[in-house]
């Protein structure tokens, strides 16, 4: 049997998302208040699930949550494209920002970025054409 299922999947797409921080920012801006079925956790899972799966609009997306497996993992049983529409203009865009910066940060850390920004030659495009490469770090 396959070991790996869209529940476990899910966990891992959504696991380096710092939860703490995800956590003051939905608290920060109210968006859990005033909400029955639609919840940030939800939400941001379907989110990633349409940004992955590369679907084309909400009416899409809500027909997706009749799969077994995208229902478990969103916790979600069925949900209308109007309420996923209310839901995306209701979060301010400075939530989406905090969290993509954290992820970058993060990235940043692990890649070493700082140091190695130091040690290569920043790639600098002039024009369509032209790409100036520093032929010592560069041999072609």
């Amino acid at each position: 049997m396959d070991k790996s299922t869209r529940k476990t999947s899910f966990k891992q797409w959504l696991s380096p998302i710092n939860q703490t921080l995800f956590n003051e920012q939905v608290k920060k801006y109210q968006l859990n208040h005033y909400t029955k079925k639609l919840h940030m956790d939800s939400f941001m899972s379907l989110l990633l699930y349409a940004q992955l799966h590369e679907t084309e609009s909400l009416r899409a997306l809500s027909d997706a949550v009749f799969s077994d497996e995208l229902q478990q993992a969103t916790e979600l049983d069925s949900i209308s494209f109007s309420q996923l529409g209310r839901r995306l203009n209701h979060v301010p865009t400075a939530f989406f920002q905090t969290i993509f910066l954290d992820l970058v940060s993060d990235i940043h850390k692990i890649t070493d970025f700082q140091n190695r920004r130091r040690i290569t030659t920043p790639l600098k495009i002039i024009d369509s054409s032209t790409l100036p490469l520093n032929l010592t770090n560069h041999k072609w």
